[in-house]
């Protein structure tokens, strides 16, 4: 697999030349980080180095708990310069950070130790000079990066596509430029946020920080395209992925979404099915997309929907988000819910239909003797009019209960 917090792309030899001799002028210890805390470059120590400067750099990035209380003193929306307090149970020491912004953008952190909280006149007219060359040179760099970005991920998307023709071309440039290969295993994992009280732009930096380790792994390789609150990630691979490998992938990135973003995010992947390649990957697509509908819908996924783990409710979820809701619900089964003892004898049914209509099996579940159970089912029928013994009228109910499932756990499906 890959760690948990990706590494950030190292920096430039220009940036890292504006960085030491910022550091040299000042005699204090510089660092850019990106937009999420992860270092890019550093200056050698001024004898002002804490123990999360130090783990930075031999990990090459700060802890989580230390990026988690960076970020939640809001740098990413700050518009001017400004102390973070020190917390002496992370071993951090204060810091000076300027954002580094360019036409809206937020490029980097310029982060500077300063355990007094205090700098002179002349210091922050340094640091304001030196950050306005440090912005120029990153925004070149990302101009650089985004181009070719957005080529990939305008395939990606076309690849996707509804239309075959496009999609077939699309296939063709990526298996010209060497972007991807033809393999017999290829999927699509989709990574959903809700809307949070990040800025946009956080949320695209958080998605492709959380995402991008997985573009080149020992069994996968892939390409990813990034949007306002989403993440698509397409992967192929000579091997079909282990039992839990597409699992842990989605936990792992669901993870380090925890430490980028705060809890409003909620953040869900749904895992596409394996096709037999990259003609077929848009098959992957459409069912991560319902994958992702049921993450959201059904908290015992914790997060993570898998298409080949749906069942019905792969049938269900792609209803028209209109069209799921209580109308679907079987008049039977809400007559059985609204009689007398209704949670019940819902109850029954559901463990009776969970074990395919075998009472011993549905007795032993329920720790009921069978004489109960059975009179507990004739009520059933009774106040339902249907026949359990009928494959029909056990579907009707069954579905019933699956609708009611996804009704009883409703929060706004977003974006899919």
């Amino acid at each position: 697999m890959t760690e948990r917090l990706q590494r950030a792309r190292p920096g430039s030899e220009a940036l890292q030349c504006l960085v030491d001799e910022l550091a040299e002028e000042l005699g204090r210890s510089v660092a850019i980080d990106d937009p999420l805390v992860r270092m890019i470059c550093t200056s050698r120590h001024f004898g002002d180095e804490d123990p999360v400067r130090v783990r930075t750099l031999l990990q090459g990035r700060a802890d989580r708990e230390a990026i988690r209380y960076v970020l939640a003193q809001g740098v990413a929306q700050w518009s001017k310069p400004g102390f973070v307090d020190g917390r002496d149970d992370l071993g951090l020491l204060p810091r000076y950070v300027v954002p580094l912004r360019e036409r809206g953008h937020l490029l980097g952190l310029m982060m500077i130790v300063v355990p007094q909280q205090v700098l002179t006149e002349q210091e922050t007219k340094a640091i304001a000079r030196a950050a306005r060359a440090m912005t120029a040179q990153m925004y070149a760099e990302h101009l650089a990066a985004d181009t070719e970005e957005s080529d990939a991920r305008d395939l990606l998307l076309e690849l996707l596509g509804t239309s075959p023709a496009a999609r077939d071309a699309a296939r063709q440039r990526a298996l010209d430029r060497g972007l991807l290969r033809e393999t017999p295993y290829v999927g699509v994992s989709v990574v959903q946020v809700a809307r949070s009280q990040e800025p946009p732009g956080q949320i695209e930096v958080a998605l492709r920080g959380a995402v991008e380790g997985f573009l080149q792994t020992r069994s996968a390789h892939g390409i990813m395209a990034i949007e306002q609150d989403r993440a698509i990630l397409l992967q192929v691979r000579d091997r079909p992925p282990g039992p839990d490998e597409l699992g842990e992938q989605s936990r792992r990135v669901i993870d380090a979404l925890g430490t980028f973003l705060d809890a409003s995010a909620a953040p869900v992947v749904g895992i596409g099915g394996c096709q037999a390649g990259l003609a077929d990957v848009w098959t992957s697509y459409e069912q991560a997309l319902v994958a992702v509908r049921a993450a959201r819908r059904l908290p015992d996924l914790k997060g993570v929907g898998d298409w080949e783990e749906l069942g019905e409710f792969a049938v269900l979820l792609q209803l028209p988000e209109h069209a799921l809701n209580e109308s679907l619900i079987p008049k039977p089964l809400r007559t059985l819910t609204e009689a007398s003892g209704g949670p019940r004898l819902r109850d029954t049914l559901r463990c009776f239909l969970e074990n395919a209509g075998s009472i011993p099996k549905t007795a032993d579940a329920l720790q009921l003797h069978r004489t109960s159970l059975y009179y507990r089912l004739r009520q059933i029928q009774e106040i339902t009019g249907l026949d359990l013994d009928n494959g029909a009228d056990r579907l009707v109910l069954h579905m019933g209960l699956r609708i009611e499932e996804l009704l009883a756990s409703r929060t706004e499906d977003i974006g899919v």
